[in-house]
């Protein structure tokens, strides 16, 4: 393997290691954030239950006012219908009676739905009082791990980043430039060649440029596969036949192991 390419691997190894800190320190906040949405969504749906059940002890106030006023107009009635100078009058009087104990009843009536409607309600703010406190529980834990976590994120990426520093600085610029280039556009640079396929593109390797890239004879060489254009190394480790009979330490973890 060409020496550059040994180092380019433990150099993608860090790489992506850098990229998975940095999106996970990106991605906490942006968790922290949602939940806290969805907490104050919660506590809005509560709000309006909440005003609801204010608005419906509200109206049956009204209804029982509306009611002692019925109440007392039919006394008051009563009162006239005794004293009747004539039949008509008295007449008048009682339908007057029958009018009010007619609103009577369907205050009473609609004083029954609304206690229906909050004892509804009083059910919807029960459910809604509970998904408040699981999301406030939530929210804080989720927002103490994020604290910790991205901490320790920082930490581990400054560790990272020497490393890929002190890696970089050991190849060679024209390997480091290819390198870059192919990790711009593709994301990784550097894929190992496995049962004759590239592991990334999973494309076949054509099979004189697998016996090239096996050929130990050619480890002043970089190639690249013909599919996806990133830099194929062979682990002789990882060929499934010694794989079987040969216990041979990988290239990667050895490399990554003498460091």
């Amino acid at each position: 393997m060409h020496p550059d390419l040994e180092k380019l691997i433990v150099l993608q190894t860090h790489d992506i290691e850098g990229k998975r800190l940095r999106d996970e320190m990106v991605a906490l906040p942006k968790l922290v954030a949602s939940l806290t949405a969805k907490l104050e969504a919660v506590k809005g749906q509560r709000a309006v239950v909440v005003d609801l059940i204010a608005k419906e002890e509200a109206l049956r106030r009204g209804q029982e006012s509306d009611i002692k006023d019925q109440q007392a107009k039919i006394a008051k009635v009563t009162k006239q219908l005794d004293n009747a100078a004539n039949t008509v009058q008295a007449n008048a009087f009682e339908h007057e009676i029958a009018f009010a104990k007619s609103k009577i009843s369907g205050f009473e009536d609609a004083e029954l739905e609304s206690m229906e409607r909050s004892e509804a309600l009083d059910g919807q703010k029960k459910l809604a009082d509970e998904a408040v406190e699981i999301a406030v529980k939530t929210l804080d834990r989720e927002s103490a791990r994020a604290t910790e976590t991205v901490a320790k994120d920082k930490t581990l990426l400054a560790a990272v980043e020497v490393q890929r520093v002190a890696v970089r600085a050991d190849v060679s610029e024209a390997a480091l430039s290819t390198y870059d280039r192919i990790a711009k556009g593709k994301g990784t640079a550097v894929s190992e060649a496995l049962n004759q396929k590239c592991t990334v593109c999973q494309m076949m390797v054509r099979p004189q440029r697998w016996n090239d890239l096996r050929d130990r004879s050619n480890d002043d060489q970089m190639m690249t596969c013909e599919s996806c254009g990133r830099l194929l190394y062979y682990d002789p480790a990882r060929d499934a036949p010694q794989r079987k009979t040969v216990p041979v330490e990988s290239i990667a973890a050895s490399i990554i192991r003498s460091l």
